[in-house]
């Protein structure tokens, strides 16, 4: 497995890596997909694509650097998702070890995700991957 970091304005980024990503958020569109990394690379959003040995995109991970004064420093990993046929493989295994040697060359004291309440499989994996939940997140929707 290799695993690539893709910025702004990389082909693969529409049509390999969305694909993927699209398992975890299907209401992004290409258009969507362009129009948000647009504006959040200036907000440190970057994109990481875990590809197989036959060159398919297999994983996604969208991630930023966020210093706060709770965390300090840390990487905060917006999107993990491994595409359907490829689950238990190590791609999420593999993607997360990415993200974390990102966060210790960046200085950063934590990574850090949300996941949602209905992920359950999702947690299973989290948690075997050592991570903790060590919070409640709270939204109101706006509009």
């Amino acid at each position: 497995m290799k695993i690539f970091d893709l910025a702004p304005g990389d082909p693969r980024l529409a049509s390999e890596l969305l694909p993927v990503l699209q398992e975890l958020r299907p209401h992004l569109t290409e258009e969507t997909f362009e129009g948000v990394y647009a504006e959040g690379h200036g907000q440190g959003l970057r994109f990481s694509a875990a590809y197989g040995d036959d060159g398919v995109c297999v994983g996604a991970a969208g991630w930023r650097i966020v210093v706060n004064t709770s965390a300090l420093r840390m990487l905060y990993v917006d999107d993990l998702v491994t595409a359907e046929g490829a689950r238990s493989g190590g791609v999420g295994q593999a993607l997360l070890a990415h993200l974390e040697e990102h966060a210790r060359a960046a200085g950063c004291h934590r990574l850090t995700l949300d996941s949602g309440t209905h992920r359950v499989h999702a947690h299973r994996f989290y948690l075997r991957e050592r991570m903790v939940i060590s919070s409640f997140h709270f939204e109101k929707q706006l509009g």
